[in-house]
């Protein structure tokens, strides 16, 4: 499960005090304008946050009929006298959640930001705290469908994999049938439309990472006058068809464990700088995956008690967790070199903070929508043989991370709920539009920023020559002074620009 976008949360804040109330349109709404009428009833909930729900139906056609209720959190602007407006955020997943994110925003939105906006996020529908939320697997059947061999060697480890994600998409319809049709990303972005609103702005301000960054996209071809400005980092590119954006994230993770290894071999301690082959980094990513595809035979040891096997999926999740920021390379480093020595527990912890799976064993439903919302969103193929085909050509790609990644992706094949219509990506009509990507971004590599920012009418592109996942935020202050400078004051820089 390393194939789609999975958000590192920031901290890990309760939302003790929350209202759970709306002061929105008529408890049975019958009319769009309805909800584009609600006012959010603000609530203190949790030093210095204040949080509401917002409203929004489940189909946009039929406005009268089933409805989400989404909390919304804000951190007012710390500099009132000055204030910009509200920054509507979101983190990636898809299945991120916008609440914990933005109640993360003090350690991650540099000061300039936080003085001149209130920060604004939302749930979005079928997610975390959306009421109803999205539910397929328990957390036995994740920990199996998690740790399942996605490198094939024979047809049994083949119907391993098919059985597996047939349970998946079969889970999802009986668990969250009333759901799956409704939790597409272009609803999402109608629902960010309605918050707009709900807020009291005639244009939005918005910060997207990752997946994030696919919805600002169908926000502003949607709505391209109604945009004030819009952060696209760490972008995805919708034209890229799905099959073959595994193969360009697998390549991207190779790029970023290459780095990664480089980084290793120079520092004291590198598990790679043992034996007679260690010293380069070709090396190491043959030693990566024997181990990884040794332990899908002859699992690790897991000392955390936590039932999970340490096998080579579960291991490999781990190293994408640690790839995601440089800040956890050295706890990286170190899971790797207790798992050289047969212990895998430090990979299995990092796999876990990736998935999102609590000490007790229960999971937040992060995979749950990751997967909803990614097998509505772009059309996937039914046939097994174009799958096996895929397959194959990321093993060429990318061997070590190529199969899972598309492999990771398989219950799209058997989904019960047939894929959205897409656009072309234009937003045409709407203002300059800033689109960041990191050149060695492990989960959405740069070709996909400048593809995005291409397709865009009025797309600007901004690069940063650095290591992890998006890059605002993330430790280049060029970065931030640039994203800084268009959010505050409308300031665009030259299209093209990478930040050292």
């Amino acid at each position: 499960m390393i194939g789609r976008r999975r958000w590192l949360a920031a901290a890990a804040i309760l939302l003790a005090g929350c209202s759970s109330g709306s002061t929105g349109p008529n408890e049975s709404p019958s009319t769009l304008p309805a909800y584009y009428a609600q006012h959010l009833d603000w609530q203190p909930c949790d030093n210095g946050f204040q949080c509401a729900r917002l409203l929004v139906p489940f189909d946009y056609a039929r406005p009268g009929g089933q409805r989400f209720s989404l909390p919304v959190i804000k951190l007012p602007a710390t500099d009132p006298g000055h204030r910009v407006g509200p920054l509507v955020v979101n983190p990636g997943g898809p299945g991120g959640s916008g609440v914990q994110y933005a109640l993360a925003a003090r350690s991650v939105f540099p000061p300039a930001l936080l003085a001149r906006f209130d920060i604004i996020g939302f749930d979005p529908r079928g997610v975390a705290a959306s009421e109803p939320a999205l539910a397929c697997l328990t957390g036995p059947e994740l920990d199996t469908y998690l740790g399942t061999d996605e490198m094939p060697d024979n047809a049994a480890e083949l119907a391993r994999i098919v059985a597996q994600a047939r349970l998946y998409a079969q889970r999802c319809e009986q668990n969250s049938r009333a759901l799956l049709p409704y939790v597409g990303t272009e609803n999402a972005a109608r629902d960010m439309d309605v918050l707009r609103a709900a807020l009291g702005q005639s244009r939005l301000t918005y910060l997207g990472k990752s997946y994030g960054t696919y919805l600002g996209t169908w926000y502003a071809q949607l709505f391209p006058h109604r945009v004030r400005a819009l952060v696209l980092d760490g972008a995805v590119d919708p034209d890229t068809p799905s099959l073959q954006a595994g193969i360009t994230q697998a390549e991207g993770f190779t790029v970023a464990f290459r780095s990664f290894a480089a980084w290793c071999l120079a520092a004291s301690g590198c598990p790679f700088g043992r034996g007679a082959s260690a010293g380069s980094v070709d090396s190491a990513a043959s030693r990566l995956q024997a181990l990884i595809v040794r332990a899908n035979s002859a699992p690790l040891t897991n000392r955390l008690g936590t039932g999970q096997v340490a096998d080579g999926a579960l291991l490999l999740n781990g190293v994408a967790a640690a790839l995601y920021s440089k800040s956890a390379w050295p706890d990286l480093k170190t899971g790797l070199a207790n798992a050289f020595d047969g212990d895998g527990s430090g990979l299995v912890q990092l796999a876990n903070l990736l998935l999102e799976r609590n000490a007790d064993g229960t999971y937040s439903n992060l995979v749950d929508a990751d997967t909803a919302i990614s097998c509505l969103d772009r059309p996937w193929p039914r046939s097994l043989a174009a799958w096996q085909a895929e397959a194959s050509a990321a093993a060429r790609a990318a061997p070590l991370f190529g199969p899972p990644i598309v492999w990771g992706n398989l219950p799209c094949a058997y989904w019960p709920v047939p894929p959205a219509p897409r656009p072309a990506f234009k937003a045409a009509g709407a203002g300059p539009i800033l689109v960041v990507g990191t050149t060695r971004d492990p989960a959405t590599p740069y070709r996909w920023a400048r593809a995005l920012a291409a397709d865009l009418s009025s797309g600007v592109l901004l690069g940063w020559n650095g290591d992890g996942h998006t890059a605002y935020g993330e430790g280049s202050a060029c970065v931030d002074k640039i994203v800084n400078a268009y959010l505050i004051s409308l300031s665009v820089p030259r299209s093209g620009t990478v930040c050292p």
